[in-house]
This record gives C-alpha cells, sequence and structure tokens, in this order.
C-alpha cells in the first residue's frame, strides 16, 4: 500500500521575520520560516523563527494557544512554520538590541508545522561546528546560516550596482557564447563533445577575449557582461574551476582611459554597496617596482616589511654563500627578535616552497646584530646595516640570496605569511593600486620558448619591431593589473590591432603560421577589416564580492562551489555517466 500525506494550510504572511516594529503593537499578524531557536520555561516556550530578512521571538503560551501544546513542545531546529498571532511589546529586561525585531515578540494563537527537519548533521547557528568539506557536502543548509545570506546579499547588490554604472555609461551588455572553439593558451579547456559533429568537441571559455575583441571590430565600442568562464587549473583558495567575470572592452581608448573608468567602477561599487570611500586616485606602481619592493605583483599597501636590497652589505661580510649569488635581499621585521627557533625554522620551510635554499637572519639587541650569520659581520659593517635599513633594538633581520626571481618571490612569500602572523593583513581598511609595465613575455626553460605574461593579443609598449623581434624579454606590455589588499581584483590591457604585429607576436610565442589559423584564424582575418584601436579589462567578480564581503574564502560567496579539487561534494559532480550516453558521444573511457 502506499503512504498518505496531510495537506497543510499555509497562512500568506503579513510581515516577514526581520519586519514588525514597536509600530506594530497590538496588530494581529502572520509569519512564515524556520525553528532558529526554542526555550522551555513551563507552560510557555520561546521559540525563534527566522527567514533570510532576520528573526523574531514568538511565544506559545498554553493558556491562550490554541493548537495542541504538546507538539509545540516537540518542535526542534529547523521546522518550518506558519504562525499567527498578536504582536506585543517585550518586558524591558527581555528587550534584544541586536536584531531589528528586538523590542516586540508575537504571542502565537494558532500556527501550523509545514515540515518538520530531520536531525541536522551540524549545528547551523555555528559554523565552526563542522568542517568544510561537511558544510559543502550539505550546502543548502549552510546557506541557511547569517553570514552567507548576507554574502550571498552583497553579491546581488554588487551585480546590480555594476549594471546601473555600466549601462548609465554608453556600455551595453552583449552575450557572447558558451559553447566556442578551443584555442588554449595557458590553462586547459573544458571540453564538450558534440553529439551531431562526431570527433570534434567545443570548448566552454576560459575566457571571452576573442568574442569582445570581435564586438569592437563590430562597431560596439563599450561593452560590457557579467559572464562565467571556466578553467581547468590546478586550483588555490582563491580560485574556482568556474568564476565569475565583469567583462569590459572599449574601443579608440589608452590605458589611462581604461584605468580612468575602471577606477570610478570600482568607487561607485565600494560606495553603494559598502558605505566605503576608497582613495582617488589609485596609486600606480611598476611592475619592476612592484617586486623589488614586495617580492609580488600583487602587493598588500596596508603594511610596510618592504625588500631592501642587501647586497652591498653581504659583499663586504665573511660570509661566503652570497657571493656568487645574483641578487641579496632581506626583510627587517619589527619586534621579531622574540621569534623561536621553531619560528625561524617554520618560515624557512616556508621559504624553501618558493626554490629558496634556505633563511639568514640576525637579531638587533643591544646596540648589536647577534645569532644567525651576525658572526661574519664586524661591528663596522652592523652598524652601517643597522643605520640604512632603520634596524632597532627587537627587531630580527631575515636575509634570502639567489637569482633575482626566486629571491623577490621567496621573500614576498615570507613577507605575507609574516604578516598573517602578525595579523598586520586583518586591518578593515582598502588599499587599491595599479600594477602596469608588466614584461611582455616570460621565458620558459622548461618548454624553451616565450610564453605570454597574459594573453597574445596584449599590445607591446615599443613601437621598435626589430627591438621586439631581437630581445622580447627587454619590452614591458600596455598591461595593467588592479590590486586591493594582496589580491588581483581586475586585470587588463590594450589589445593589438594591427595584423602584422598580430603575427609577429605569433612568431616570438613560437605559434607558426598554420597553427595560428587553425586556433586564431577566424579572429586574424578579423583584424583585417578595420580594426579600432581598443582595449579592456576583466574584474574577477567572486574575489571583488569577496572583499566586499569581509571573507577571505572565495567560497563563502558563491552559492554552491566546489572544493579546491574542482568537486561538489554536494552533487557528486564530476560524475560518471552511461555508456548509452558516450557511445552517443562516439567516446569510450579507457580502464
Amino acid at each position: 500500500m502506499g503512504g498518505f500525506f496531510l495537506l497543510i494550510t499555509m497562512n500568506s504572511r503579513t510581515h516577514t521575520c526581520g519586519e514588525l516594529t514597536s509600530a506594530n503593537i497590538s496588530e494581529k499578524v502572520s509569519l512564515n520560516g524556520w525553528v532558529n531557536a526554542v526555550r522551555f520555561h513551563g507552560q510557555v516556550v520561546f521559540v525563534d523563527i527566522r527567514d533570510r530578512y532576520g528573526k523574531t521571538q514568538i511565544i506559545y503560551d498554553q493558556e491562550s494557544f490554541k493548537g495542541d501544546f504538546e507538539l509545540v513542545k516537540k518542535l526542534s531546529m529547523e521546522d518550518v512554520l506558519s504562525v499567527m498571532g498578536v504582536v506585543q511589546k517585550r518586558d524591558k529586561n527581555a528587550i534584544n538590541p541586536n536584531i531589528s525585531t528586538g523590542e516586540v515578540e508575537v504571542v502565537i494563537s494558532d500556527h501550523e508545522i509545514l515540515n518538520e527537519a530531520t536531525p541536522l548533521p551540524f549545528i547551523i547557528t555555528d559554523r565552526n561546528s563542522a568542517e568544510e568539506d561537511l558544510r559543502l557536502k550539505y550546502r543548502f543548509l549552510e546557506l541557511r546560516t547569517n553570514e552567507l545570506q548576507n554574502n550571498i546579499e552583497v553579491r546581488h547588490r554588487t551585480y546590480q550596482v555594476v549594471r546601473t554604472f555600466l549601462s548609465n555609461n554608453d556600455f551595453l551588455e552583449v552575450e557572447t557564447p558558451v559553447l566556442m572553439k578551443s584555442t588554449p593558451e595557458g590553462a586547459r579547456d573544458y571540453l564538450v563533445p558534440s553529439r551531431i559533429h562526431d570527433g570534434k568537441f567545443y570548448a566552454l571559455p576560459q575566457s571571452p577575449q576573442m568574442y569582445k575583441q570581435l564586438l569592437m571590430i563590430s562597431g560596439f565600442d563599450r561593452y560590457f557582461q557579467i559572464v562565467k568562464c571556466f578553467r581547468d587549473e590546478d586550483l588555490r583558495a582563491d580560485r574556482q574551476p568556474e568564476f565569475t567575470q565583469i567583462d569590459i572592452e572599449m574601443s579608440f581608448v589608452n590605458e589611462d582611459d581604461v584605468m580612468g573608468k575602471c577606477e570610478e567602477l570600482t568607487r561607485y561599487i565600494f560606495n553603494e554597496v559598502q558605505n566605503i570611500d576608497l582613495v582617488k586616485p589609485f596609486p600606480k606602481m611598476t611592475y619592476d617596482d612592484a617586486m623589488s619592493k614586495y617580492g609580488t605583483d600583487c602587493p598588500d599597501l596596508r603594511y610596510d616589511l618592504l625588500l631592501n636590497d642587501f647586497k652591498p652589505f653581504s659583499d663586504k661580510s665573511e660570509f661566503k654563500a652570497f657571493n656568487s649569488v645574483e641578487c641579496v635581499m632581506g626583510i627587517v621585521v619589527p619586534g621579531g627578535a622574540n621569534y623561536s627557533r621553531k619560528d625561524i625554522d617554520n618560515f624557512t620551510e616556508h621559504v624553501k616552497r618558493y626554490k629558496a635554499k634556505g633563511l639568514a637572519w640576525m637579531k638587533a639587541d643591544e646596540g648589536k646584530l647577534t645569532g644567525g650569520i651576525s658572526k661574519f659581520f664586524n661591528d663596522d659593517l652592523q652598524t652601517e646595516i643597522r643605520k640604512n635599513l632603520n634596524i632597532n633594538d627587537g627587531d630580527i633581520l631575515f636575509i634570502i640570496g639567489d637569482d633575482n626571481k626566486i629571491t623577490q618571490l621567496s621573500l614576498g612569500a615570507l613577507r605575507i605569511a609574516i604578516a598573517r602572523k602578525e595579523e598586520y593583513a586583518e586591518s578593515k581598511e582598502f588599499k587599491p593600486v595599479w600594477i602596469t609595465d608588466f614584461p611582455m613575455f616570460e621565458y620558459s626553460l622548461e618548454d624553451k620558448r616565450y610564453h605570454s605574461l597574459q594573453h597574445p593579443f596584449t599590445q607591446p609598449k615599443s613601437d621598435d619591431l626589430e627591438k621586439l623581434k631581437v630581445s622580447p624579454e627587454s619590452i614591458s606590455s600596455k598591461q595593467y593589473d588592479l590590486i586591493i589588499n594582496g589580491y588581483e581584483v581586475a586585470g587588463g590591457s590594450i589589445r593589438i590591432h594591427n595584423p602584422e604585429l598580430q603575427k609577429t607576436i605569433f612568431d616570438i610565442l613560437g605559434i607558426n603560421k598554420n597553427e595560428a589559423k587553425e586556433r586564431f584564424g577566424f579572429f586574424i582575418d578579423a583584424l583585417k577589416y578595420g580594426t579600432p584601436p581598443h582595449g579592456g579589462i576583466a574584474f574577477g567578480f567572486d574575489r571583488l564580492v569577496m572583499l566586499l564581503a569581509g571573507t577571505n574564502n572565495i567560497r563563502d560567496v558563491i552559492a554552491f562551489p566546489k572544493t579546491t579539487s574542482a568537486m561538489s561534494l554536494m552533487d557528486g559532480a564530476p560524475s560518471s555517466v552511461s555508456n548509452v550516453q558516450l557511445k552517443e558521444l562516439g567516446i569510450k573511457i579507457k580502464k
């Protein structure tokens, strides 16, 4: 025999659970929501009922409640209720100033239990009560928490603000294809097999890059799109295999035009969404300055800990290990002399992940440098070091020597690790900066060829094509990245609009004529038909919302995120598919 169910009648709500105030006293109201807390006081039961708008305290009094009071006593967390009652003022000592409805409560006359919740896998009111994997498995429950509800609301408001600003500035929102030709450059494509065209594949877009450039060729001089992108790459905490971009492109512009408009957009977003006023104008820093001062092209300007050139001092010392290296740099940590040997060992292991061979150090105490490699530096040299690097008693100096890139990157990573330990990065202020003048190319010893630092359509700064061909590594690009608090929030460039220059760039990248035609033929052909000078940028929307929401985990601002291994623990994606589906696509899984 089949089962049966009771038909439940739900009262139409007159108010949300975050709406009632003292102005509603004596009104008969109807509320719908989830049980957030239950407190028993003899013949009176206090319940907090919750929806996404807030919480309201309701009271079941056995004397006035018309329903089954025994069922009230069985209410549990996350049961779904529809209640009716009268609003009354709370006792003075019972007012809750932390919620919008804290001055009132509702005395319930009647209710319906719309749905009973089974025992919960974790305590919803406390996200820290469960590991992230468990919370992601039951993401639909975690999304009920105040924190994530607020984050998703911040995301919604950001969508609306972006569209308002760009629409008011003559940008047209244009959708570009999700199923496109595979043009791999950088990260791997997610491929989609075609059932109709046997053996052929679409790719999911890593970016709408070529399409938005084609729109410039088509005469749409201001384009934007809030677009989903896909990259099959090794993931980090602030990356997802599918992510959202604010994609922007403009014609007849230079770098300052694009950066200026994007500054306006960024300030508008922060002001409208969180009432935060960002500095005007945003400071600018070259790539070389960022690397030499901060050891990263994503510097967090909320704290100093600048890199210092230490080679003039190490060359005068008896410490021979640094004599043959290209670069020696150091960081002075105020108050770091109290670091234990274990702390220093942990920092040493950290920098080794960035190919540093080790971490030298000296502590300042009673006018001298002590410990570590201090014995290799005489008193006069120590005095010179302390004066030039502004080292005070109680400080510690960390030093790395290697080639230029390894030294900068490893000290940059150490700088961030120290800032986290000392909570320098906990400041709630926002420090934007533009990074400009990026190298055009990066040479890979592994591949024995040049790679684009951004993408192959970026315009070089130099008009000297011969220099471009002879020493590509010396050429800077018209690339610009927007960094806020150590996160790359946006990246863009002025694009190549000359077909001959584009061919030269392909040659340098080792992309021959046939390969270029196969991968980018349609785009190269379009460049010949009157392409205007143009440039653009893409904002990492998820990362931007993460900053606005005040979290450091990008998964906190995405409704249904993947793990760092690109899995969805909630629905089990990626998953196997049937042999029938595979056969239709002409695919056989190799075992």
